[in-house]
């Protein structure tokens, strides 16, 4: 029995598992830095406990404080949130080492997924189709034996983590040599690891994901897809559920295969299953993700599906509660940023006026409030605006009413607000016809 939470982060994401939490019942733990005293999730959470500086490797990142602050607040479990120490299997070893609930999948399964090449591995035996390219980490002799074949361009990815982090496109021989030694040594600096593979590149394909559920008693159930393909620097900034660009036929097969991939690894909790779909509708792995996406209120607006909640029921030795996925309507969620959209810097500072949009269809995930001051030393994430409607267009209308009245003002401050209004004016996001790469021609 879990009586009591720690939430191992900050920001929307620990507002958001708190006020499940207080549903549930079950008493909640903030921890902060130093920057985020002031934060919303400090004052709502019923204790909350400062971790350190700002500096993230200080606090958020730093084990031993987050440990400490789970035994000195005897909280029974800890929940990641995203990012952070969320799928980090040392961290998850040490908290089940240490009796208490990691809210998430089992330190062995987040180490089998953490590694890109060892999932991939896992579904090709499941027969999942992959993107044509190598089958394990390479040196330069062996990337550009596999480049010859596959034929370029061809993009290099790290082995030990996603995000966008340690990824290089390659057009020929020339960049492989230059780009393959910046690869490695980014992603050892992100992730501790330097291992690389290669992938052929696609041209224009979307990004589709499949939410999936999952519980301690071989129980794994999808809720449907998600469209993430407005993208900048392979980072997501817009998303849909469900996809406009796919149809039953393929909806069907997606799922079949995100279940039967889960059965593979055992896997337990909330995750995703992220694939690449290209210009011929094929699909092709890309990775799992074992945490609560930054995405998923699209996928509860539309099948009504509390994603944590069932997240700490499993994590609490329950049986999933859902049965059957009734999906209904379509909802789209645009991040709302502090930061320059087209210089892609950050832009924090006191925010001075503030007005949130609301109304039928309209749902705000934020930890801000006027008079809070965005911290420089995070992610520029300070809202997630999500829109239902009854069908895509309506959703898009109901966008751009929102999008109107949120307003987030402040001395120096800088907002993407403006900027996914002009999105939803451009032709091929209203007809379904963006991709991946869409935002880098828009903004040329």
């Amino acid at each position: 029995m879990i009586r009591k939470i720690l939430i191992a982060n900050r920001g929307e994401i620990a507002v958001r598992v708190i006020r499940t939490c207080r549903e549930l019942g079950i008493k909640t733990v903030a921890v902060y830095s130093e920057a985020d005293r002031d934060s919303m999730h400090v004052k709502l959470a019923d204790e909350s406990i400062c971790i350190g500086p700002p500096e993230p490797s200080k606090s958020y990142l730093d084990i031993p404080r987050i440990m400490a602050s789970i035994e000195v607040s005897s909280s029974d479990g800890v929940h990641p949130g995203y990012g952070f120490l969320s799928e980090n299997p040392k961290f998850a070893e040490i908290v089940e080492a240490s009796g208490k609930v990691f809210i998430g999948p089992s330190s062995e399964t987040l180490e089998l997924i953490g590694d890109k090449i060892k999932a991939k591995e896992v579904a090709r035996k499941v027969g999942i189709p992959l993107v044509p390219g190598s089958d394990g980490p390479v040196d330069f002799q062996k990337a550009l034996e596999i480049a010859k074949e596959i034929k370029y361009p061809v993009v290099i990815k790290s082995a030990g983590g996603g995000g966008g982090r340690g990824i290089r496109v390659v057009y020929d021989e020339k960049e492989l040599r230059e780009k393959l030694p910046l690869a490695m040594q980014e992603s050892k600096l992100a992730f501790g690891d330097e291992r690389v593979y290669i992938e052929k590149y696609l041209i224009n394909p979307k990004h589709i994901e499949v939410q999936v559920l999952a519980d301690n008693y071989g129980n794994v159930i999808t809720l449907g897809e998600r469209e993430c393909s407005i993208q900048r620097r392979y980072q997501k900034l817009v998303e849909e559920a469900p996809s406009a660009s796919i149809d039953d036929s393929q909806r069907k097969l997606l799922e079949e295969a995100v279940v039967e991939f889960c059965k593979a690894i055992n896997y337990r909790g909330a995750g995703t299953v992220e694939f690449l779909m290209d210009q011929e509708g094929n699909f092709y792995f890309m990775e799992m993700n074992g945490r609560i996406q930054v995405e998923h209120p699209v996928t509860e607006m539309i099948t009504g599906v509390d994603i944590v909640k069932e997240q700490i029921k499993v994590a609490m030795g329950e049986r999933l509660s859902i049965k059957k996925v009734e999906r209904r309507g379509y909802a789209i969620e645009f991040r709302i940023n502090a930061e320059d959209p087209y210089i892609f810097l950050p832009s924090p500072g006191k925010i001075e006026k503030l007005f949130l949009p609301g109304g039928l269809g309209i749902r705000i995930d934020t930890h801000i409030y006027c008079g809070y001051r965005i911290p420089p030393f995070y992610d520029s994430l300070i809202a997630k605006l999500v829109v239902w409607g009854k069908n895509r267009e309506e959703a898009i209308e109901r966008a751009k009413r929102a999008l109107e009245e949120f307003v987030v003002e402040g001395e120096g401050l800088k907002t993407n607000v403006d900027f996914h209004r002009r999105l939803l004016a451009t032709r091929e996001f209203r007809t379904a016809k963006h991709h991946v790469r869409f935002l880098e021609e828009m903004l040329l």
